[in-house]
């Protein structure tokens, strides 16, 4: 079962447009600066919106009654008075998706045009953020001084005379998020962006902060072209980053095993496909059996920063630590409708996977707006000689996304394995299994959830995986990884007091 098609989408947007884009991100790829969109037009895409999303979206008003949505939807038409972009479009009619607050249901971020602007100079803001029970702190300040302001750690409590909590309300409702601690984490992977959409180009911005002291001070601060904020970058003091996509296997002191799987799915530069997952066995070989020969008495798994990927790669790591067999929901029940349909239907003609051609047989003769029931086939775990059997943990952060929150939630819930760290941010039991259609006057792509997947113990809460030990990460992290540090010493007192 692909989860390709979730936070991993979302991940590798902000990497593409925010960091160092790879060559795939380019400018030329953006769309041209469109045509004006009539009022009347724009309003008839608003209302087919709505009603295809009434007919496929699993629950549409499961956060959201509908009473409050159709007052929603009268106010954008409302508000379509005059001619628009088709970017201006597609951003109002996110703030509709973002309204139902599901994260997987969602028009993505423009991020070619994002592309666009900032290859052909454009500055935005040069910091970095946190969101900590909705205040917002500075992390890292590229504006290319070294005396300049704001610092690492200060608090914004104000941008261009609003406040920061105004500030967070007014981005956030551009992010489809089933709860705050979602919105805010994602708010802090694309600050700097969101805020371009809200002011466009800019040649500063005023912030007041408050430092670490209590005081407050005014700051004007510029915005940076992308080769100033690379420049700069270069400058900051070395603080913690770590490689999502590095995978690593080595022993600790005193027995234990440590374990970075890195993503799952297959993001080497030469790899025929993507889901080729032949390396990542061969990978997981040759780690437990170092483990092995290494007498380990027990195993530390980081998928702290994973961006998820798919559970034939993940299922080959589970399976090494499982004793008894798994899967990674209890339910995975879909609304049949027409989009779905058909949308599955194209991957069937191209061939894609076998599961399109397992949910087509599943759809037919099924009524639009049905409920039916997919059968996850449950995995076996590996032979009683090459399973690891000291004690696991799972280290996990709430940039832990997609499959790598379903290896966290099925370690937990069958009891594989002890859960350290923060909550994931990302949801156990969510509204997934995006499909997609198109708009028919812009051809604006709309993702939406067709399933409901709930979690191996049946708890059908929108939560992330709430950890067994919880280790807070700091809002500035030293190069020297204070959480992995918490999390050994953390490890080393649980075994000693299991008598160990």
């Amino acid at each position: 079962m692909h989860k390709f098609n979730g936070w991993i989408i979302v991940v590798f947007c902000v990497l593409l447009v925010l960091a160092n884009p790879p060559s795939i991100a380019r400018a030329e790829d953006a769309p041209a600066p469109s045509a004006t969109i009539s009022a009347e037009h724009a309003r008839a895409e608003l209302s087919e919106l709505y009603e295809r999303l009434r007919q496929s979206h699993f629950d549409l008003y499961v956060h959201r009654s509908r009473a409050d949505y159709d007052i929603f939807h009268r106010q954008m038409r409302e508000s379509f008075t005059g001619t628009m972009s088709r970017f201006d479009l597609q951003v109002a009619l996110q703030r509709f998706m973002a309204y139902g607050r599901v994260a997987h249901s969602r028009i993505d971020f423009p991020s070619l045009e994002f592309e666009r602007f900032r290859t052909e100079g454009g500055k935005i803001a040069p910091v970095g953020i946190k969101v900590r029970q909705g205040r917002i702190y500075v992390i890292s300040n590229m504006v290319g001084a070294s005396d300049a302001a704001p610092y690492a750690g200060d608090e914004i409590l104000a941008l261009n005379g609003e406040t920061a909590a105004q500030w967070r309300e007014r981005l956030l409702a551009h992010l489809s998020a089933d709860n705050d601690y979602l919105g805010d984490t994602l708010l802090e992977l694309q600050f700097s962006a969101l805020l371009w959409l809200e002011l466009g180009a800019v040649d500063e911005i005023e912030l007041r902060v408050r430092d670490r002291t209590g005081e407050v001070h005014e700051v004007t601060l510029p915005t940076r072209s992308r080769d100033q904020m690379r420049a700069a970058h270069a400058r900051l003091p070395p603080s913690l980053a770590l490689n999502w996509s590095k995978r690593e296997a080595r022993m600790l002191d005193d027995g234990l095993a440590y374990l970075r799987p890195g993503p799952f799915y297959n993001d080497a530069p030469a790899a025929s496909s993507i889901w080729d997952n032949s390396g990542f066995a061969a990978f997981i070989d040759r780690s437990f059996n170092q483990f092995d020969d290494a007498q380990a008495k027990s195993l530390l798994i980081d998928i702290r920063d994973n961006p998820g990927g798919d559970n034939s790669f993940s299922d080959l790591l589970l399976r090494r630590y499982a004793n008894q067999p798994f899967r990674f929901c209890s339910t995975f029940e879909i609304k049949v409708s027409a989009a779905t349909t058909a949308s599955n239907a194209a991957r069937v003609v191209q061939g894609d996977s076998q599961i399109s051609a397992e949910f087509a047989e599943l759809y037919a003769g099924r009524d639009p707006g049905e409920l039916v029931d997919f059968q996850i086939p449950m995995v076996d775990p590996a032979a009683e000689s090459e399973r690891f059997h000291g004690k696991v943990y799972v280290l996990i952060n709430r940039y832990s996304y997609s499959n790598a929150v379903m290896v966290a939630a099925m370690s937990q819930d069958y009891e594989f394995a002890t859960i350290i760290g923060e909550e994931t941010a990302d949801l156990a039991t969510t509204y997934g299994a995006m499909e997609k259609f198109s708009l028919s006057r812009t051809g604006i792509s709309v993702g939406y959830p067709k399933a409901h997947i709930v979690r191996p113990s049946g708890d059908t809460q929108s939560r992330g995986v709430v950890p067994d030990i919880k280790i807070d990460t700091p809002l500035i992290q030293g190069a020297d990884d204070p959480v992995l540090l918490k999390a050994i010493a953390a490890v080393s007192g649980d075994r000693i007091s299991a008598g160990d």
